[in-house]
């Protein structure tokens, strides 16, 4: 341990200066990681894209409470991919076929290279339209829908729901996250009904199910 120089003297006039520490900037990509199942703690690189907002880990976890834990053969539709968050949560959970749509480029590529890291094999990506993938699925034919549309394209709402309320399952989930609120009364013209909401910052998070007739 260094000690003062006896003879030192400080001046009676102006306080020692002590030296700010120097702030050093990295470069290294924001991620966000896998919540549960065999890919637990995996990281997923967010591509540094405009609008790009991927679903927060605590709104992510409290999905997958709401859902089970354990989503054995479940058949699985990620709309808007984006950085695929979603989706693989559900593909590590166990989903038999989990398909992934992004309409981005890059995005898209990605996603195929992420699912050839983790040797993903029940996960599918497919460049294009939400709404027109959710289209081409057989009626009744999905578990569960995940919609993260852009909230700046509010247009994309209703028409994504009317298509995943025609794909859904009659026991099955939609999950819609939106930058406000939406109830029974908004839903009423896709025939889905709220089942649990959570609001976490600026994000509301809406698990949806089939409205009782």
């Amino acid at each position: 341990m260094r000690g003062t120089r006896p003879h030192a003297r400080q001046c009676r006039h102006a306080p020692p200066t002590r030296r700010s520490p120097v702030r050093r900037t990295t470069t290294a990509p924001h991620e966000v990681r896998n919540i549960g199942g065999q890919w637990s703690r995996t990281k997923l690189r967010v591509a540094d894209k405009p609008g790009l907002r991927p679903t927060p880990d605590r709104v992510r976890e409290t999905l997958f409470n709401w859902l089970g834990q354990d989503l054995t053969g479940w058949r699985v539709v990620d709309a808007f991919a984006g950085t695929g968050a979603l989706g693989l949560e559900a593909a590590s959970r166990g989903a038999a076929d989990v398909l992934l749509v992004e309409q981005d480029a890059t995005l898209a590529a990605g996603l195929r290279a992420l699912k050839e890291r983790l040797k993903a094999d029940a996960v599918r990506v497919q460049r294009g339209d939400g709404v027109a993938a959710l289209g081409a699925q057989a009626p009744g034919s999905v578990d569960l829908v995940l919609l993260d549309p852009p909230f700046e394209a509010p247009a994309l709402f209703a028409p994504a729901l009317a298509a995943a309320a025609r794909a859904l399952q009659p026991q099955g989930f939609v999950y819609l996250e939106a930058p406000a609120a939406w109830d029974d009364a908004a839903l009423i013209d896709s025939g889905l009904a709220i089942h649990r909401h959570l609001k976490a910052g600026a994000v509301h998070a809406h698990l949806l199910k089939r409205a009782r007739a």
